[in-house]
């Protein structure tokens, strides 16, 4: 009998059952992570939108002092107005300036539903030479 006649049999090689179950194990995790981290980055996405359309909310009240000819009094101002699709609170302190001719007006503007406040703008406006 020669070497070529007698081969040994060998089993088929693969992966074991244990091997296997580990692979799947490691997918497993890789998927949850990047599911956490697409549900983070729509939340931030989200929590951005607000804040932006916030910001348009304070920048608009103040372009609405300078756009009036009118000297507002002093005093705070509080509000509600829509911007897209959601509706926000707004307060408004105007305070004298160093010079009488100038008032300060701070706005917040906040979350109807917690109150949190998402934008804050400054600005000044003047008492119109007559």
């Amino acid at each position: 009998m020669t070497a070529a006649t007698h081969r040994i049999a060998r089993p088929a090689r693969g992966f074991t059952l244990l091997e296997t179950l580990v692979a799947l194990a490691i997918v497993a995790i890789a998927l949850v992570s990047a599911l956490r981290a697409m549900g983070s980055t729509a939340l931030a996405s989200a929590e951005l939108r607000d804040r932006t359309l916030a910001d348009w909310v304070a920048h608009d009240r103040l372009a609405a002092y300078r756009a009036s000819a009118s000297f507002p009094a002093t005093g705070v101002h509080h509000g509600r107005t829509r911007q897209g699709p959601l509706e926000f609170q707004w307060r408004e302190r105007i305070a004298s300036a160093s010079n009488r001719s100038f008032r300060r007006i701070d706005v917040e503007v906040m979350d109807t539903e917690s109150g949190h406040v998402l934008a804050r703008a400054t600005g000044y406006t003047t008492r119109v030479p007559q």
